[in-house]
């Protein structure tokens, strides 16, 4: 079954053409299933594209899931559509008081930023601290992640030699390998990165609560989880598209920054030459295995989280 979402919104038609099964509120509201309720807190500058990017990913799965778009109502948007926040997205403060069984929360352009900078800040932790309590699985993307771990754990953020970026490969701790979150998965997978900073690995290993499910020497922590996965914390971004890291090239090249050819994404690293695309499967099978596990575990009755 598909992901429920409004029929004017721009990913309704995109996934469409790609075949990805997407089902409008009136249909839905025909079938006689409790569907899972899934909010996503988007942060990206680039907010349609990921949109689609999350929507692509939450809607490979035989389960029907309702999706609700959260913005920051403290945040000003200078990269949306005209009009877009305010037709499909609502403010995160209105939805506290609502129970999900899945929450994501996307990365953002602040990772330079002290987190107290944010002028968002306040809200994130509001929305950070009710998931504790009201969702039963939240999923952190990128920045997200460190804001989660920074908040929930006071774990703070180091600054990079060198952008990490590109992808790169990561595997599995043993006992990962046996989770339901990560059945199916390799021995070795790929997976892209984009960070100017990191999670302090130190602080995270000295950390009970914490689990590290993925790291290598090369990237550096990937994934780590909480709570029998009701919090995952992903570094990289399984989520996007073919093209995503080669318009962050480009737009950096752009505007003069220092920014090096993604690794390991061109054939031949030369950005001449269209990128090869090496983790979608396993992007389909990280959400996949997510929405199954929320699914199998989450209370029929979210009043019972």
């Amino acid at each position: 079954m598909p992901i429920r979402i409004p029929k004017a919104l721009p990913a309704y038609e995109v996934l469409g053409n790609e075949n990805v099964f997407v089902m409008t509120e009136d249909r839905a509201a025909h079938q006689d299933i409790r569907p899972l309720e899934v909010a996503i807190v988007n942060l990206m500058p680039t907010t349609v594209d990921t949109e689609i990017q999350l929507l692509r990913l939450l809607g490979n799965t035989p389960l029907q899931v309702n999706i609700t778009l959260l913005r920051m109502g403290s945040h000003e948007s200078k990269n949306a559509p005209q009009g877009h926040l305010e037709r499909f997205y609502i403010d995160a403060g209105k939805a506290l008081g609502r129970r999900f069984d899945g929450l994501i929360i996307t990365g953002a352009p602040v990772e330079t930023l002290d987190f107290e900078e944010v002028d968002y800040w306040d809200e994130l932790i509001r929305v950070i601290d009710y998931s504790t309590a009201n969702v039963f699985s939240t999923l952190h993307i990128c920045w997200g992640a460190q804001a989660g771990l920074y908040r929930r754990y006071g774990i703070g953020k180091i600054p990079l030699s060198k952008k990490l970026f590109g992808i790169f490969p990561h595997g599995l701790s043993d006992g990962a390998r046996h989770t339901p979150l990560f059945r199916g998965f390799d021995d070795e997978f790929l997976a892209p990165q984009s960070r100017h900073t990191e999670s302090d690995l130190a602080a995270i290993k000295n950390c009970a609560a914490l689990n590290i499910v993925s790291e290598t020497e090369e990237a550096g922590l990937f994934i780590a989880a909480a709570r029998d996965c009701r919090e995952i914390y992903v570094t990289g971004h399984l989520e996007y598209d073919p093209l995503t890291l080669d318009r962050e090239y480009r737009r950096d090249l752009s505007k003069g920054l220092p920014i090096e050819i993604p690794g390991n994404y061109y054939p031949g690293n030369d950005p001449s030459r269209e990128p090869l695309v090496r983790w979608r499967a396993h992007a389909h099978l990280f959400f996949s295995n997510w929405l199954n596990f929320v699914y199998q575990d989450t209370p029929y009755d979210l009043g019972d989280l």
